[in-house]
């Protein structure tokens, strides 16, 4: 008797071995293998060891462009695809949408103030966000330390908050390219993450499908970011923003600096905090030089051109939108937010000029500190994080706090202090070199 598996396989268009073949002898794959691969492998017809392969294989001899596009857009055409069409403008026709996506980094919290902020101009900001995983920091884990605010958001309710507050930070829905879902795991556990033409896909798939009209992406470089070496990020940053052009998305990179922790805050409820005071008008001058040059982008890639995002963070209005979003998912805009049970600080060891901070050991002594997970399914500490009291630059004595520790756990200290040995660097004196924060521009 013939195995069910054999008859289903023999109706297939094609066979996973000879794709994964096609791949390792370095050919490109055409545009009906890569659409029948992708589809298969959501359908469970490409077995999990198949598509390892071939992401390795991918990993090791690359896409050209035509075939990075296919895949994205496959990927993307494995679900559904949200439509903003039918959002209405204040003052009539369509009200033009625009979103952000940033690659990851450490005190990376600029999405809770930017998209109430360029909602104030007229734009609509559908923001699908996700969790931290490692010293990464994840924007629905700061949002949850709100208490009340939920993260999931039926399409509808995303609509009806578009239409009425302007900006939704929000969870995507499960229908959105659950083929990128599905490999991304795999990914994850085979060693194949750092591809570029997957990193894009990944992405871009999910972004297309959110059906924003324009996106800006946010590629950090540096210590703290997924890509350390400026030629990869601007690798990625020119592919994501031909993907985004090729789907009718306008899109545009920035290339920002990730060397040094954004802010002075790490961790969920702390970076909460810190966003709330940008949004009154003050807060570091890092977090707002970045949160106003995304604004401009975003607004300019929306054909907003006569906006002033600068004056709309001093003069309340985008406190104002932050209020009514907040409000919309049901969380408590006045609420308290959660503060750490115990506390250490850490301090300088000499006097000096601090010249560098490095942004991973920040980053993982937050995690470490109950700010982060290891796993998807862990938990995270609302109120556990970092809160730095000097930035490079600036000159400190011995003794003075360099920062804080914060945790529900004191057991957690010892590891996080760890890894924190040589992140701060002082040099008996003389100035540290200026560093961008804004290294380049990428359309």
């Amino acid at each position: 008797m013939s195995d069910p598996l054999d008859r289903v396989n023999a109706a297939e268009s094609f066979d996973a071995v000879d794709i994964i073949r096609t791949k390792r002898d370095h050919r490109d794959l055409s545009d009906d293998q890569i659409e029948w691969v992708v589809d298969a492998y959501t359908r469970g017809v490409v077995a999990e060891e198949q598509m390892s392969a071939l992401a390795m294989a991918i990993l090791l001899n690359g896409m050209t462009h035509r075939e990075t596009a296919r895949w994205t857009a496959a990927m993307t055409a494995s679900g559904e695809r949200l439509d903003f069409s039918t959002l209405r403008a204040p003052g009539g026709g369509v009200r033009p949408t625009a979103d952000k996506h940033s690659t990851g980094g450490v005190g990376d919290k600029i999405t809770l103030p930017l998209a109430p902020l360029v909602a104030v101009f007229g734009v609509a900001v559908p923001q699908l966000s996700g969790r931290g995983l490692g010293h990464t920091g994840g924007t629905l884990d700061k949002l949850e330390s709100i208490p009340g605010w939920r993260a999931a958001l039926s399409n509808d309710e995303m609509m009806a908050q578009l239409e009425g507050v302007g900006a939704v930070v929000c969870a995507a829905g499960a229908g959105l390219a659950p083929a990128d879902r599905k490999l991304y795991a795999l990914r994850d556990v085979t060693g194949t993450v750092e591809s570029i033409p997957l990193i894009a896909s990944s992405i871009m798939s999910k972004k297309i499908a959110e059906g924003t009209g324009s996106l800006v992406l946010d590629v950090k470089v540096g210590s703290g970011a997924f890509m350390k070496d400026e030629r990869q990020a601007r690798e990625l940053a020119e592919t994501m923003v031909a993907l985004g052009l090729d789907a009718g998305v306008k899109t545009v990179a920035l290339l920002t600096n990730m060397s040094t922790p954004l802010g002075l805050t790490v961790g969920n409820a702390l970076e909460v905090e810190e966003s709330i005071e940008v949004l009154a008008g003050g807060g570091p001058e890092d977090v707002v030089e970045l949160t106003v040059r995304l604004a401009e982008e975003m607004l300019a890639c929306a054909g907003v051109h006569d906006a002033d995002p600068e004056q709309a963070l001093r003069d309340g209005r985008a406190m104002d939108v932050w209020r009514r979003m907040i409000a919309a998912q049901g969380g408590d805009p006045d609420a308290a937010l959660p503060t750490a049970q115990e506390s250490e600080v850490v301090y300088a060891p000499a006097d000096g000029v601090l010249v560098e901070l490095d942004a991973f050991k920040v980053g993982v002594a937050a995690w470490r500190l109950g700010a982060g997970r290891a796993r998807k399914e862990d938990s995270v500490q609302a109120a556990a994080g970092v809160r730095l009291h000097a930035k490079p630059g600036a000159f400190v004595r011995a003794g003075e706090p360099l920062m804080t520790l914060l945790t529900d756990s004191s057991d957690r200290f010892g590891r996080a202090k760890q890894v924190l040995e040589g992140a701060a660097v002082i040099a008996p004196a003389g100035a540290r070199p200026a560093q961008r924060l804004v290294i380049d521009r990428v359309a």
